[in-house]
């Protein structure tokens, strides 16, 4: 497995922690950036991560904010991504589990590390659960992702 990862300036600290994470598991990851805390915009690493795992570059993509939830937005906009914000492990794995997340947000102002660390070891080792009623409601959010297109 290949992964992207990416922060702004307010998550920097917290990716750097998760890098150790990826490779402690063994994971080969891209650092797409922000490479330190001076300020950026947050959707424009957000597009990074997302376009990667999108065109298929990488399997999943983990993004690094203040809260999360502006990588999140931002990352759903790109055709294909399937990003979710979780900042616990059950959340962590049903995204995996139930809806094939394929990018993961958290936020360095809401999580501590060790828990982040829990949270993207559960998310990198789940795997979908696929077949029936998952995969169609899966399929059906990708029919409305075409419809936005």
């Amino acid at each position: 497995m290949k992964v992207a990862i990416g922060s702004d300036h307010a998550g920097f600290h917290l990716k750097e922690e998760l890098k150790k994470t990826l490779e402690d598991l063994g994971v080969s990851y891209e650092d797409v950036g922000t490479n330190s805390a001076s300020s950026v915009d947050y959707p424009d690493y957000a597009e990074k991560v997302a376009r990667a795992v999108a065109e298929g570059r990488v399997d999943r993509g983990i993004l690094c904010c203040g809260t999360g939830l502006g990588m999140c937005i931002s990352a759903n906009k790109i055709h294909g991504v399937r990003a979710v914000t979780a900042h616990d492990v059950f959340s962590a794995e049903m995204s995996r589990r139930h809806n094939n997340a394929n990018v993961l947000t958290m936020g360095e102002r809401v999580v501590g590390p060790g828990i982040a660390d829990q949270v993207l070891r559960v998310w990198i080792n789940t795997e979908f659960e696929g077949g029936g009623r998952h995969e169609a409601r899966v399929n059906k959010m990708m029919v409305l992702d075409e419809a936005g297109k």
